[in-house]
This record gives structure tokens, sequence and C-alpha cells, in this order.
């Protein structure tokens, strides 16, 4: 039972091909999750990319090599999927509105170093975050750091887009919240199409932001140059 059904999974996966697919606005993450500590996956993580390296036919006994399954599992685990651990979240400090502001509020160019879920390469962008506050603010800082917890775990962009604005929401008490990614995928860009010069927006608009005048507010202050530039 368990090989037609898994020979069933495989031409599911065939037939997906390289078709962008998600589920849900949730990272798809198995229930024992975090039942290994951090120091037990970065151990284990170790071996299985020595096994990858060693079945490449690498030698790993070259000086050059014998450190990269090491190096490779603590960058997975402490660096490039640290979203993952809800432990990592960043607690979002707001604040009361007090001089009461009342227009939105734009952080714009926001660097995003994420990774496609697909493919394990590198999805490269910026995003542009906004929201109108009902009575809270947050710390600048921390709309950076909500953009960088949901960009460190194997990600969808679409679904990266919808958990910044789902985390804002709830952090400020608000529906008006909007975040548009402009991002470049090595999927796309280094291997397949091999298309260097094409990016993906994504959008989420929330609350007030889904009127076409706010919408396109927000969207000229994100056209606009940086200050500096």
């Amino acid at each position: 039972m368990f090989e037609v059904n898994n020979k069933m999974s495989q031409e599911g996966i065939d037939e997906i091909g390289e078709n962008h697919a998600g589920s849900s606005a949730k990272t798809p993450l198995r229930a024992d999750a975090f039942e290994l500590s951090d120091a037990e996956k970065i151990e284990k993580i170790q071996e299985n990319v020595k096994d990858i390296l060693t079945t490449l036919g690498m030698d790993l006994t070259d000086d050059s090599l014998k450190g990269t399954p090491k190096r490779v599992a603590k960058s997975f685990v402490n660096e490039l999927f640290m979203g993952l651990n809800p432990e990592n979240m960043p607690v979002p400090s707001t604040f009361d509105n007090n001089y009461k502001y009342g227009e939105m509020l734009v952080e714009k160019n926001i660097v995003v170093y994420s990774t496609c879920e697909h493919h394990l390469l590198p999805i490269i962008g910026r995003a542009h975050i906004a929201y109108i506050s009902k009575g809270k603010v947050i710390g600048l800082s921390k709309m950076n750091r909500i953009v960088e917890y949901f960009s460190k775990r194997p990600q969808v962009q679409e679904r990266l887009t919808m958990q910044v604005v789902q985390a804002l929401q709830e952090a400020l008490g608000t529906q008006d919240v909007a975040c548009v990614i402009d991002a470049k995928h090595l999927c796309v860009n280094s291997r397949g199409i091999k298309d260097i010069e094409s990016s993906t927006v994504t959008s989420e608009f929330g609350g007030k932001f889904k009127d076409a005048e706010t919408k396109r507010e927000f969207l000229d202050y994100a056209k606009m140059d940086t200050a500096f530039e």
C-alpha cells in the first residue's frame, strides 16, 4: 500500500513539474518540527550534506571541502532558515499614537533575502510596507525584522507577502496594512529558463488599502526615489 501511495505522490509531483504551487498562508511544518534541538538538527543536516556531496563525487578530505557540511548545516539552522523557529519571532514593540498621526506610514526598500522552497535557491528583492494607525504605531526597525523573520525559511513569495501583512495587522490591531514585494528568484534566473532580467511582484492589501485611491497613494510612495539616492 505504501508503494502505491508513494508512486501516486511522485506522479503528482511530476505532474506539477515547474508550476508554482502553494497550499496556504501558513508555512507547512510537521507536528514534530521542534522536537530536535538546534544542535541536533545541525548534526543531522551535516551528515545529510556530507552524503549529498559524496554522492556527487566530491572529495571531502580536501581542505576546501572538509568543513563544508558543518558550515552548510549551521547556516541552514542559524541563518537561512532561522525563521522556522517561533522563538526567533521579533517582539513587535508598539506604542500609543500620541501624536495622532492619521496618514499612512510607509517603510520602503526593505531588503528581502529568502529561499525558494521548490529548489532551495535564493530569492532576493525589496519589500514596501504601509499601514494606517488605529491608535498604535510600531518601531520602524520592527517592520524590517518581521520581513527578515518570515523571509528566513523555505518560502514562496505569495506566502511571504501575506505573512508580513498578517503579522503587522495582529501587532497593530488594524486591517489597514499593505505590502508589495519585488524580487528575483534564482530558480528562474540561474537555472531552468535562465532569464536573468525577470522579477516577480506580489502584493497584499488589507482594510483601507483595498480602496483604489489609497492603494494608488501607497504605490506612488513606493516608486518615489529613496532619500539620499
